[in-house]
């Protein structure tokens, strides 16, 4: 079973991942990275070069692949108190846990051995893997359908309020949050009402597929990612 993380932009999807892979001692992986890492470009260069299309194009072959890959592979039965190798390193960070010159096609195999070769069998089943969506790819209806039948997906609901607090200042990294007036000499009130009106406008349109893609909603607002983890974990039965 994969585990998948969708919602908007800020919402916390990777850095509960994170959390949830190693809580459950399984991988996990970042769909915007292994995207970046397939291109050898980042997301706004690809937004930038090729635009917004090209990049769903990329997005949902990379999922297509991610989900066919892992697609029998059975559920790993692993201790909590080990961490899940994680495919991907944190986004702006050079670091990874993935062992060199594999490609994430080809990598299937040796992580499950990771993971054994880490852990010892427990009592209950494991996911094989979390995945974090970006906060567009359900957008794609195509996406929608795969995430939906192939996987568990989960929705890390958050306010307004809430994804502005997080993504204040980070227009220049995420190509749908820059309203250029992110890089005008207004002052800090106006760019933040920019970037609310972004928010809300990009909200609008996408929460409604959110909430029906997803098979579990979790509130996120006021909660640390520890307890979003263990929130979910605690849905998961």
């Amino acid at each position: 079973m994969i585990i998948s993380l969708t919602g908007f932009m800020g919402c916390g999807k990777s850095s509960v991942g994170r959390k949830l892979s190693q809580l459950l001692c399984c991988p996990f992986m970042d769909l915007d990275q292994v995207i970046e890492e397939r291109a050898g470009r980042s997301i706004p260069e690809i937004f930038a070069s090729e635009g917004e299309e090209a990049f769903r194009s990329m997005e949902l072959d990379a999922l297509r692949n991610i989900v066919s890959g892992w697609e029998g592979f059975p559920k790993q039965s692993l201790p909590s108190q080990a961490m899940g190798p994680s495919l991907c390193g944190q986004r702006g960070s050079t670091v990874s846990e993935t062992p060199p010159n594999l490609h994430h096609a080809e990598v299937n195999h040796q992580v499950i051995a990771m993971c054994n070769a880490t852990c010892q069998s427990a009592d209950y089943e494991r996911p094989s893997l979390v995945l974090a969506l970006g906060g567009g790819a359900v957008m794609r209806i195509e996406c929608a359908e795969i995430v939906h039948s192939d996987t568990l997906c989960i929705y890390l609901k958050a306010s307004v309020e809430t994804l502005l607090e997080h993504l204040s200042g980070q227009a220049d990294n995420r190509p749908l949050l820059n309203t250029h007036d992110c890089h005008s000499e207004r002052a800090k009130r106006v760019e933040e009402s920019a970037l609310r009106d972004r928010i809300t406008d990009l909200m609008a349109k996408r929460s409604d597929t959110y909430e029906k893609t997803a098979h579990i909603v979790i509130d996120t607002d006021g909660k640390s990612i520890e307890a979003v983890a263990s929130e979910i974990i605690s849905k998961l039965g």
